[in-house]
């Protein structure tokens, strides 16, 4: 497979996995947030909290994926014109702390399943345990997850907000480097 990228934007394989990221959360977010909308024990429900888990746990498995693309893919495209040196490292302690994020969301969830003596569904698959069964700990672990997804909102919101900003306020290439079709 051919990682090379045109040499002013990122490869077609990573910004796909970036843009499908972002549908996935999306969608984990949605399932999660609108699980409500069917009483407790109903099977909409359980049927929404599945496909969260699924899909919470696909962002786990495009992780490792995303990190070898982009690392196959070279120096990322130069942003032109440059941004100051405090933006850029800002910039890379937030890229930082959601690849973070996209790591802990998930495992946080699968720990949370397998404490709540829960099985993990995956596509058919049923994932082993990772804890043995512990109800308060099981707890604990979701008010984390839960805390750390509300915390996701902001820093997925900060990521789009710097990535207007840099296109509409200081018309740099920053968000044309990661928009499919502009080859």
């Amino acid at each position: 497979m051919n990682f090379k990228r045109p040499a002013e934007r990122y490869g077609n394989g990573l910004i796909a996995l970036h843009w499908l990221t972002l549908l996935l959360l999306i969608a984990v977010y949605a399932l999660i947030e609108l699980r409500d909308i069917f009483p407790r024990g109903s099977a909409g429900r359980a049927a929404m909290m599945q496909w969260h888990f699924m899909l919470g746990l696909t962002v786990l498995v495009l992780l490792p994926i995303r990190l070898a693309f982009r690392a196959a893919g070279g120096k990322a495209p130069p942003i032109r014109p440059p941004m100051p040196v405090w933006q850029e490292r800002l910039a890379a302690l937030m890229h930082l702390v959601l690849y973070v994020f996209l790591l802990a969301m998930p495992l946080l969830g699968w720990l949370t399943l397998s404490a709540q003596g829960k099985p993990i569904p995956f596509f058919g698959l049923q994932l082993p345990a990772l804890l043995a069964a512990d109800k308060a700990l099981g707890h604990s672990l979701e008010e984390i997850h839960e805390t750390i997804g509300n915390i996701g909102y902001y820093l997925i919101g900060l990521h789009a907000a710097a990535a207007l900003i840099h296109h509409y306020w200081t018309h740099d290439n920053t968000l044309r480097r990661m928009l499919p079709g502009r080859g």
